[in-house]
């Protein structure tokens, strides 16, 4: 189904106030979106399937390809049992200079019962003076399995800009049968002494992290973990991979978001496999 959500607030408004539901189902050996709901500028135009009917891709499309002060992201999706479903992006994601107001995006996904989610968007964008809440949540039932990542850009450093002013706060939580495996939450604004600090960010300015968990993990971390540490950026910045309970968790630190992705395209290629029962496939919409 393909509709749009009830408009919240009158058209004439001068920020962006955009939903995204989605819902993700098996029908036979195929996943098929079965829902597709939206209002304002959120999308996904239709359903892709790269490789075979069992995986259902889907590329968010948010047109106006930034965020300003003031605006509101909502995107949820849930993968109902046995479904596999990819979400990506199909350019980075800007954060724009803020007049004052703060501008927000939530991410809720919900994979049910042997379900499978891959979230593998492509890199964010925070402008000097952006002023942004970034909040995210995965719950998983107690079989799902689950890749995602996120890279965070402050400045545009292609342009010489440093995040020198603004404000950025971020969660990211992630429960396996609703008990919490990661909760990691942050907030610095641009004079921040943890911006330069070792303990913090060592004047890098990109940070990415990756989690992969699924029920056979603990069982192949030691394995998944020496083929993984046989990768690293190429542009040799800081890094680290490790298991916690249940999760594994990689971490780059330096100051290029293609290097990071690429890395992060390189340990999917390991992990995939293992936690999907897939080859890796790289999205198409990457390379154009």
């Amino acid at each position: 189904m393909t509709s749009r959500l009830p408009v919240s607030l009158p058209e004439t408004v001068s920020t962006w106030h955009a939903e995204l539901q989605l819902g993700f189902a098996r029908s036979g050996e195929r996943t098929v979106l079965r829902e597709n709901r939206h209002s304002g500028p959120l999308r996904v135009q239709k359903a892709l399937y790269p490789e075979g009917d069992a995986v259902c891709q889907t590329i968010v499309l948010h047109p106006p390809s930034g965020i300003a002060g003031g605006d509101h992201l909502a995107i949820a999706a849930t993968v109902d049992a046995s479904a596999h479903a990819q979400l990506t992006t199909p350019g980075a994601g800007k954060w724009y200079r803020s007049g004052g107001a703060e501008a927000t995006q939530r991410i809720d996904f919900t994979v049910g019962a042997g379900a499978t989610l891959e979230w593998l968007p492509q890199e964010t964008i925070i402008f000097a003076g952006a002023r942004a809440r970034m909040e995210t949540r995965v719950a998983l039932a107690a079989d799902s399995r689950f890749i995602g990542w996120d890279i965070l850009c402050l400045g545009r450093a292609a342009a010489g800009e440093r995040f020198g002013k603004g404000r950025f706060d971020l969660s990211c939580r992630v429960d396996r049968n609703r008990q919490p495996i990661w909760l990691e939450r942050g907030g610095f604004s641009g004079s921040d002494p943890m911006l330069a600090s070792p303990a913090g960010w060592a004047g890098a300015t990109v940070c990415g992290t990756l989690l992969c968990t699924f029920p056979e993990l603990p069982a192949q971390a030691a394995a998944l973990l020496d083929s993984c540490r046989t990768t690293e950026p190429a542009d040799q910045a800081s890094h680290g991979i490790t298991v916690l309970p249940g999760l594994l968790v990689a971490r780059y630190l330096g100051d290029n978001s293609e290097a990071a992705r690429l890395w992060f395209a390189e340990l999917w290629k390991i992990l995939r496999p293992a936690c999907c029962g897939r080859p890796a496939i790289l999205p198409r919409i990457w390379n154009t």
